[in-house]
């Protein structure tokens, strides 16, 4: 089966972005991959060519940070294989990458279908990191009947570019959410404190990837930053930190900020950008634009069936549930994403 298209969902996270997987997931022509950048991430994008066996290394291998988290008891709701666990455990054989959160999206025998990618991948012939990942999205698109391909991973504008560069053909989908609603759901979510706090432990050590942080940079650290670079850490450090709401204020405009520049950069034909509110106010209309920017048909059941999975009870959140000056202050922090999204 002959893929017609290959659309990335970039945006910040805790913007309606899982929930639109998984409507996307109902459509009968779109794979659905959740999560799989997070999953993945750079390691599977090597330069160079790589064999078969390379690449499922790379597919395989448990995410460091995710593992880290789960063995310390920071489950994420985005982590579906811990609600429901096969043959892999990350206190032991520790959770292949693409279990965690991609496949069991696709199927309820995640192990399975594991399996049934390794036999096909694992004898692929050496080629570049992109034939590779193409022909993965072949072999999932054919196993399940899909001609379209939509991968969505929160917290995503950074890989952007480089998603960019690697499938110059590809369509990209900028998903935002109002600024203090989508800062004040970041930062109660175990994923983006810790995301938060390893953003402070890289600006005060200046390294980009904490493989190169040496042993003097550990120790220059504070005990309750550097207790987090540790296999198991005490979940306290990160679920009971006091965090300024403004930190996540600034989170959300920079990535804001980012995505709508990349955006900027590329044609018409390849760039649709989607508003969260749009799409509670108008699923109709909004998801029949994004089916057709997809190129797949936007029927009237798989519409009713969609319609159903939006909730608007967290709209308007952070100014029902903040003070009137904490509600300022974080409205505040946005103004420079807010700006950028108004243009």
């Amino acid at each position: 089966m002959t893929l017609r298209s290959l659309t990335f969902v970039i945006g910040t996270g805790r913007s309606g972005s899982t929930a639109l997987s998984g409507i996307l997931n109902t459509h009968p022509d779109v794979l659905s991959l959740n999560e799989y950048m997070a999953s993945v991430g750079d390691t599977a994008f090597p330069e160079g060519r790589v064999s078969g066996a390379e690449f499922w290394e790379a597919l395989f291998k448990p995410t460091p940070y995710f593992a880290s988290m789960i063995r310390s008891g920071l489950l994420m709701p985005e982590f579906l294989y811990t609600r429901r666990p096969g043959r892999y455990a990350a206190e032991t054989t520790g959770i292949p990458a693409l279990s965690l959160m991609v496949l069991p999206h696709l199927t309820d025998d995640p192990d399975a279908l594991l399996d049934e990618i390794h036999a096909a991948v694992a004898g692929w012939p050496v080629r570049t990191a992109a034939e590779h990942h193409e022909a993965l999205f072949e072999l999932l698109g054919a196993r399940f009947g899909r001609t379209a391909v939509v991968e969505r991973s929160g917290y995503s504008t950074g890989w952007a570019p480089g998603l960019h560069e690697t499938f110059p053909y590809a369509k990209f989908v900028h998903l935002f959410r109002d600024g203090p609603d989508c800062a004040l759901s970041m930062s109660r979510h175990v994923g983006y404190r810790v995301i938060t706090l390893m953003r402070e432990i890289g600006e005060r050590t200046g390294v980009e990837s904490f493989g190169d942080l040496t042993e003097e940079q550990v120790r220059s650290l504070p005990p309750d930053l550097a207790a987090l670079l540790a296999d198991r850490f005490d979940p306290a450090l990160v679920r009971d930190r006091d965090f300024p709401l403004r930190r996540f204020g600034d989170l959300w405009s920079e990535l804001v900020v980012q995505g709508a520049r990349f955006l900027d950069g590329l044609p018409d034909d390849q760039r649709m950008t989607l508003s969260y509110e749009d799409l509670l106010d108008d699923p109709r209309g909004e998801l029949t634009r994004l089916a057709a920017f997809v190129g797949v048909e936007a029927s009237p059941q798989w519409l009713d069936g969609a319609c159903a999975q939006l909730d608007d009870s967290r709209r308007g959140s952070a100014a029902k549930q903040l003070t009137s000056v904490a509600f300022e202050e974080l409205r505040q922090s946005c103004a420079s994403g807010t700006r950028v999204l108004e243009r």
